[in-house]
């Protein structure tokens, strides 16, 4: 009996053992379920986010197409008697309230520029720097890429070929490396291409700012400034505790400036200095050039 008694004592702890290790893997696999669940949920919100800005952006591309082309269909009717509109016409297109008059503003700054230099950040540069210059102050960029009515700033848009090769880099790495690498040659359409297809594939690597600011970059070097200030805009609203967010905000100066908006630059190179007053002497450096560049008072 003393024999059976100690068998059973032993084999008890083993049970409870067993049971105690089974419920820990059982948690540790619920948690990380929900874990998944949660980030299944936020790329599907990414996903129909991405979706809906594509949509509108087409929506503003197509308007602009037809303002450049007539605005859009032809009125058939025959006019009426004293010059009045056609009966039964349809009333004259309404123009949108953040769309410039080219006829009445012609090289204003932030106008429409011809399609290939991207649309999207002449709204948002007309909307963000409203009221910084005139007041003399410097340009608060802290809403700068939220949602724009009628558009917003879109995302990345292929040009050309495809940039997804059939065979490619295997690593966020050696994609980072490849892009580099082209840019270092300045071979900046191919430096184009990897970092859009590194962004693609690898949008929450430690290096997607990196790679954001130069893919900025390879547009700014083409002079594609509208491109490239969409791409520092990112960085200045999204990551501003970055390190390449000084440069990114002197970057955006320097394409506000190629874009014509020499007051808005102005107010975005006083924006580094105070937002950043610890800058590494090549960004103050860089700052204090393009403000004598520019004209700056």
């Amino acid at each position: 009996m003393a024999l059976s008694a100690a068998l059973v004592g032993g084999t008890a702890p083993a049970a409870a053992q067993d049971a105690a290790d089974l419920l820990v893997r059982t948690t540790r696999l619920e948690n990380q379920l929900r874990q998944m669940s949660g980030q299944i949920e936020q790329l599907q919100f990414e996903n129909r986010r991405l979706s809906e800005q594509l949509r509108k952006f087409q929506e503003d591309v197509d308007f602009r197409l037809n303002e450049k082309g007539g605005g859009g269909r032809p009125n058939t009717a025959a006019p009426g008697p004293t010059g009045a509109p056609p009966a039964g016409g349809s009333p004259q297109r309404q123009r949108r309230s953040d769309a410039f008059d080219p006829t009445t503003q012609q090289g204003a700054a932030g106008a429409p520029q011809p399609l290939g230099g991207g649309g999207a950040i002449a709204g948002i540069i007309e909307d963000e720097y409203a009221g910084g210059p005139a007041t003399g102050q410097p340009l608060d960029l802290q809403g700068v890429g939220r949602p724009v009515p009628q558009g917003g700033m879109p995302q990345d848009r292929p040009r050309g070929a495809s940039v997804a090769a059939a065979s490619g880099p295997q690593t966020a790495k050696e994609a980072y490396d490849l892009a580099f690498a082209s840019l270092q040659r300045k071979e900046y359409e191919q430096a184009e291409m990897g970092f859009r297809q590194f962004l693609q594939s690898y949008p929450r690597d430690r290096q997607a700012v990196d790679a954001t600011f130069w893919l900025g970059e390879s547009y700014l070097q083409r002079q594609r400034y509208r491109e490239a200030a969409e791409q520092f805009l990112k960085i200045s609203q999204g990551s501003p505790k970055a390190s390449k967010a000084p440069d990114s905000l002197l970057k955006l100066g320097m394409s506000l400036n190629g874009l014509g908006a020499k007051e808005q630059a102005c107010a975005t190179y006083a924006k580094v200095g105070i937002d950043y007053p610890a800058a590494s002497n090549s960004v103050r450096q860089g700052v204090a050039r393009e403000r004598r560049r520019s004209g700056c008072a």
